[in-house]
């Protein structure tokens, strides 16, 4: 490696001494002495033979040397090859893990004045019931690394983990009371302090009515923060029905599956063609799937007109700020998605 370095480093010499060609030299020298010596050492010893046999011999012998010589340089010059090669590819490797170890703490540095400097990323997900949020909030939430945030998850957590908050939830729950919007602000404020959320998050299902709204914006602007993003999945209510009659959910995970669109590999239906409630497992971990109560046609016109009537206003109160972006969440998943990107990006409309 070293003796290919100091080759690299000298002036240019001509072809006729370069160092390829000088040890080319040097190697049929060596080898043409090597094998006429051997030659004539073993004509030597068959002076007994004709004069002509000794001729042709000795002429055979040298005729062989010639045609060992190419065949002998090839060889060395392909073992230089090869060592120069290993040089090259040592070195690029020591680099390559030298660049790659400065890039990560590089990285770890901007991420830490992002996390401490830059404001967050604060995302709210809309759309009436069917429009896929479930589907595409955990696909945004893998892309920006922020955590998609369910009003009704933070609220079971919250009771669970016994905190200030989550006891007032679970006392007006026991007496059959619906959670204020303090208690679920108080939720939220205590939530996003967690360290993956230090980047932004993505509320799903909250803010569902103005006041609600106004309350956050409120609880946002303590910290100098601000809802930074609205995307509207829109669906046209004819079509929801289908969508919302057939799905099916995985409860811990919130995965969601539909009979016509994405069913589960154990789904199997019976002779009218509906899916056999038995069979209809999840795909990862082989538990039971099921229906929410609601995910009915009666429930569904009850819902549409909850939707409309409280959460579009929100839609009009983020408008003048210029971050609400609208996506036709009526086609295939692809398009839907690419319209989320456009949506994502700064001044995405």
């Amino acid at each position: 490696r070293h003796t290919f370095f100091a080759f690299a480093s000298q002036p240019q010499l001509s072809d006729h001494y370069q160092p390829s060609t000088m040890l080319s030299n040097t190697l049929l020298r060596t080898s043409s002495r090597r094998i006429i010596s051997t030659a004539s050492s073993h004509t030597k010893r068959t002076a007994s033979s004709s004069s002509s046999q000794q001729a042709f011999r000795r002429g055979a012998s040298e005729q062989n040397a010639r045609k060992l010589l190419p065949v002998m340089t090839a060889a060395t010059m392909c073992g230089w090859g090869l060592m120069t090669m290993s040089s090259q590819e040592e070195e690029t490797k020591n680099n390559a893990q030298c660049l790659s170890g400065t890039s990560d703490i590089e990285g770890k540095e901007v991420e830490a004045k992002f996390g401490t400097y830059w404001p967050r990323n604060i995302m709210i997900l809309f759309g009436p019931p069917g429009a896929g949020k479930g589907t595409h909030g955990p696909k945004i939430e893998s892309l920006l690394g922020i955590p998609q945030l369910s009003t009704g998850d933070m609220l079971r957590a919250a009771v669970s983990a016994k905190s200030e908050v989550g006891l007032k939830a679970a006392a007006v729950m026991k007496a059959g009371g619906l959670v204020s919007d303090d208690i679920v602000i108080g939720i939220i404020r205590d939530r996003i302090q967690e360290p993956d959320c230090k980047f932004g998050f993505i509320l799903d299902g909250f803010p569902r009515t103005l006041v609600q709204a106004q309350e956050l914006d409120k609880m946002l602007a303590e910290e100098g923060a601000c809802v930074t993003k609205v995307v509207e999945l829109k669906v046209p209510d004819e079509v929801l029905e289908e969508r919302i009659c057939g799905r099916w959910i995985h409860k811990k995970s919130g995965r969601s599956y539909h009979v016509k669109y994405a069913a589960p590999k154990s789904m199997k239906t019976d002779g009218s063609g509906k899916p056999v409630a038995e069979s209809m497992k999840d795909d990862e971990t082989g538990e039971a799937l099921m229906q929410r109560p609601d995910d009915t046609a009666a429930a569904l016109v009850k819902r549409l007109n909850g939707y409309h009537g409280e959460t579009v206003p929100i839609l009009e109160h983020y408008k003048p700020h210029g971050i609400v972006a609208g996506v036709n969440a009526n086609q295939g998943m692809d398009g839907v998605w690419g319209e989320v990107l456009g949506a994502l990006k700064r001044g995405g409309k």
